[in-house]
């Protein structure tokens, strides 16, 4: 096994641990381990909420879920020799549930949940649609789960990191505040926000303390979205075996990591659409000097995804086209395609007996993939979901005879304000 170097005591709080990690993106960070490219290590990783979800039958926790917290991120790690301008090689060995932790309060220690986010808290894909709080708790066996808010269903995830990326330069942080600030200006109370501005409340910036916290965390970025440094981009097929590229912005590149996802659907469309878990993951870390400029990588992560998960060779795909619920003609709206197309395999999923909020949950969780599949063909573009028919345990293609009828269970827990 590789050395643990970033350990975290499930006992305590994030902000209680030997090695307190960062829940922002600011170059000033502190990396309270450095580590030399070849050098291969473990790191512990907490649940995005550090332990605000829990393991039963309510969503209320979910409603409250505190956004200003996230996302709790291991490291940064320094890396001995990066400097701006260079590419980061960093290899996953391996991933998984906290180790040893089959049972407990924290999400990682043998359960992990998926959430649909109310509008006012975070929203989600199709919050138009499902503007209430809803959870579903997933039980672990080895790489499979199941959920007793989801019955009838079993699959095998693709664990990944949600979150992984490079500190950004002073430069590189003023433009993403700039442009992200610009566009809350365009609607400035819309709900959910257009973007999420710099928030010192609830900030944790590693062992900064005193005026230079108080200086970060006036500027420091949310970690909410993907950026040019990587960041929450929500990959479901970045586990095992893949070796991403990332842009280094400052001296040691500072890599930081979170946000692990028992599984996914492509999309994560609940906004908490993954199976979300704290755990652990084995890195290795190599570096391509100058690699920026030799590739021409200066505002994007590129990755060699890894070749384990689920072998699914069946699936029932549903599509969807640019035209609004309304009727409205919009020209190439990939994203509208994308929401008809969900939209279509969650009504076709309630024919089965499962209510609108359970297919929502598990077209999250569950190894969907989404494509595009036309964005050429005017004025309509294509879009399509596709899902594996043997993770039912019942027939789940169109036949002559109908829909089999199963019991949803309790269904999915459920809060109103």
């Amino acid at each position: 096994m590789p050395e643990l170097l970033f350990p975290l005591d499930s006992r305590k709080k994030f902000t209680e641990q030997q090695f307190v990690g960062h829940n922002r993106w600011h170059p000033d960070i502190p990396a309270p381990v450095t580590v030399k490219p070849g050098d291969e290590f473990r790191v512990h990783v907490r649940e995005w909420f550090d332990g605000a979800i829990h393991n039963d039958d309510s969503a209320e926790d979910v409603l409250n879920a505190p956004l200003s917290t996230v996302h709790c991120l291991s490291g940064p790690f320094a890396v001995e020799g990066a400097k701006p301008g260079d590419l980061l090689i960093v290899d996953i060995l391996d991933i998984g549930p906290i180790p040893q932790e089959d049972s407990g309060p924290l999400a990682g220690q043998g359960w992990g949940y998926t959430g649909i986010f109310p509008t006012d808290n975070g929203g989600g894909f199709l919050t138009e649609h499902f503007p209430d709080a809803y959870k579903a708790i997933w039980d672990f066996s080895g790489h499979t789960a199941t959920s007793r808010h989801i019955p009838g269903v079993k699959f095998t995830g693709i664990t990944h990191p949600g979150l992984m990326g490079t500190a950004p330069s002073a430069a590189l942080l003023s433009k993403w505040n700039a442009r992200e600030g610009a566009l809350i200006a365009t609607d400035p109370l819309r709900v959910p926000p257009l973007a999420l501005p710099p928030e010192p409340r609830d900030a944790i910036l590693g062992s900064l303390t005193g005026s230079e916290f108080d200086r970060a965390a006036a500027h420091a970025a949310r970690t909410a979205p993907p950026r040019e440094n990587g960041g929450n981009q929500d990959i479901k097929n970045f586990t095992r075996g893949s070796r991403v590229f990332y842009p280094v912005f400052v001296d040691g590149a500072k890599l930081s990591v979170g946000d692990l996802h028992f599984s996914q659907g492509d999309g994560e469309i609940t906004f908490c659409g993954a199976i979300e878990m704290g755990g652990f993951i084995d890195l290795r870390v190599d570096l391509i000097k100058n690699g920026m400029e030799l590739y021409g990588v200066s505002e994007n992560a590129i990755f060699m995804p890894g070749n384990e998960g689920p072998n699914y060779t069946e699936y029932l795909a549903f599509s969807g086209t640019s035209v609004t619920l309304s009727g409205e003609q919009r020209y190439l709206d990939s994203q509208l395609s994308f929401e008809r197309a969900c939209l279509h395999a969650i009504d076709y999923l309630t024919k089965f007996g499962y209510s609108p909020e359970q297919a929502y949950l598990l077209l999250g969780a569950a190894p969907i993939e989404g494509r595009f599949s036309g964005v050429v063909d005017i004025p309509n573009s294509c879009a399509t979901v596709y899902i594996p028919t043997a993770i039912f345990d019942f027939p789940i293609t169109p036949s002559a005879s109908g829909p089999v009828t199963i019991d949803p269970g309790m269904g999915a827990p459920h809060a109103t304000r």
